[in-house]
C-alpha cells in the first residue's frame, strides 16, 4: 500500500479509546465507540463499526493513521454546506430530532428501517416535508429492501419531491434495475451508491455500469482523504462526502476531503456530530446555518478521560488495531 506505516508499537502507544453515548439510535447503535490516534500531524480516528471483519476495517484504520500523520490536502473551501439527518424514528418525532440542526436547507431521512412498515417511511418524509416544505429531501434505504419492495417504495415516496434516494437495495447490478425500473414508470428519481461503493472490492465499477447517477464517498471506509479524492476523480459522477458516525475528530477529516474536492454540487452528510449527547471536545465539530467549518479538531484529556470505556473495551480496540495493522502489511 502506498501509506508508510508507522510501527504498530507507536499507534498503540498513541491511542486513546472512547465511547461517545447517542442521542438517538443510529444504525442500531446507542453507544459509538473509537479509537483515537494522536499523532505528529494532528489526531486520526478509527472507528469500524464493531461487525466489521480485519479484511474491511483495515481500510478504517488506514485512514485514521493518514490523519494522524499526513497533512490533509490544500482546501478549496472553508466550509461545508451539509444536511441534517434523521433517523428512522416515529413521525411525531420528527420535529424534536430536526430542532437540534441549525438551519436544515437539506435533509437526509432513513428509511426502511427493520421491523417498520412503509407506512412509516412516508409518515415520517411527509412529516419533514410539511415542517420544512423548502428543504431539499433524500433519503437512505441502506439497502434495506428488494428490488420489488424499492420500486414500490419509491414511487411513492418520490411523490414528497426527493433529491435523491440513497442505496435503496444491495449491490450494483441491484441499483441499476431498481434505476432502469423506476425509468419505465417514468420516474426520473436520482440513484446514490453507497454500499456498492464503500463495500466493493472495485468502487468505480457503480460508475462503469451506470447503476447510480452519483456517489456517497466516506473518508474512513475508503482508506482516507487521498484514496477517496483519487476515487472521485476516476468515477466521473457527482459525489456527496459523508459521515461514518465519526466523532468530532474523524468529522474534521471528512470535511477536509469535502474542502479538497474541485466541485461540491450536493450537501454533505457531516452534520451527525448533533447525534451524539457528549463529544471529545467542549467545541464539537458542529454545523452553523447549515455549513460545517473546515478545521482541525483536538480532544480534550477531561474529555478523554471521562468516555474511557474501561480496561475491556481498551483491549478489545487495541487487538483490532492489531490484526487490522496486519491486514494492511499483507495489502
Amino acid at each position: 500500500m502506498s501509506l508508510s506505516l508507522p510501527s504498530l508499537e507507536e499507534i498503540l502507544e498513541r491511542s486513546h479509546v472512547v465511547t461517545l453515548p447517542m442521542r438517538v439510535k443510529f444504525r442500531g447503535v446507542t453507544q459509538r465507540e473509537a479509537l483515537l490516534i494522536d499523532g505528529p500531524a494532528g489526531w486520526g480516528e478509527f472507528s469500524a463499526f464493531t461487525e466489521y471483519s480485519p479484511a474491511e476495517a483495515s481500510r478504517w484504520l488506514a485512514a485514521g493513521i493518514e490523519a494522524a500523520y499526513e497533512p490533509f490536502p490544500a482546501p478549496q473551501r472553508a466550509s461545508i454546506p451539509v444536511n441534517a439527518t434523521l433517523p428512522a424514528v416515529a413521525a411525531d418525532q420528527v420535529g424534536n430530532v430536526l430542532e437540534n440542526y441549525d438551519a436544515p436547507h437539506t435533509i437526509k431521512i432513513k428509511v426502511a428501517e427493520q421491523g417498520q412498515e412503509l407506512s412509516d417511511d412516508l409518515a415520517r418524509v411527509a412529516e419533514a416535508r410539511r415542517l420544512y416544505p423548502q428543504a431539499a429531501l433524500r433519503v437512505d434505504a441502506n439497502t434495506g429492501w428488494d428490488i420489488d419492495t424499492a420500486v414500490n417504495a419509491l414511487s411513492r415516496l418520490s411523490e414528497y419531491d426527493l433529491q435523491y434516494a440513497e442505496q435503496p437495495v444491495p449491490g450494483i447490478t441491484g441499483l441499476a434495475t431498481v434505476r432502469e425500473k423506476l425509468r419505465a414508470r417514468g420516474i426520473e428519481l436520482k440513484i446514490a451508491a453507497d454500499e456498492a461503493v464503500r463495500k466493493h472490492t472495485d468502487p468505480l465499477e457503480v460508475s462503469r455500469l451506470g447503476a447510480a447517477d452519483l456517489m456517497v464517498i466516506k473518508a474512513q471506509p475508503l482508506g482516507g482523504v487521498r484514496a477517496v479524492l483519487d476515487i472521485a476523480a476516476q468515477a466521473k459522477l457527482d459525489v456527496v462526502v459523508s459521515s461514518a458516525l465519526d466523532t468530532s475528530i474523524g468529522l474534521a477529516q471528512a470535511a477536509a476531503l469535502a474542502s479538497a474536492l474541485p466541485e461540491l454540487p450536493y450537501a454533505c452528510g457531516l452534520s451527525t456530530g448533533t447525534l451524539f449527547a457528549d463529544d471529545v471536545t467542549d467545541e464539537p465539530l458542529l454545523a452553523t446555518a447549515g455549513y460545517l467549518p473546515v478545521r482541525r479538531v483536538k480532544p480534550q484529556p477531561h474529555k478523554l478521560a471521562k468516555l474511557q470505556p474501561g480496561q475491556e473495551r481498551e483491549a478489545w480496540w487495541h487487538q483490532r488495531v492489531r490484526d487490522c495493522y496486519a491486514q494492511l502489511l499483507e495489502d
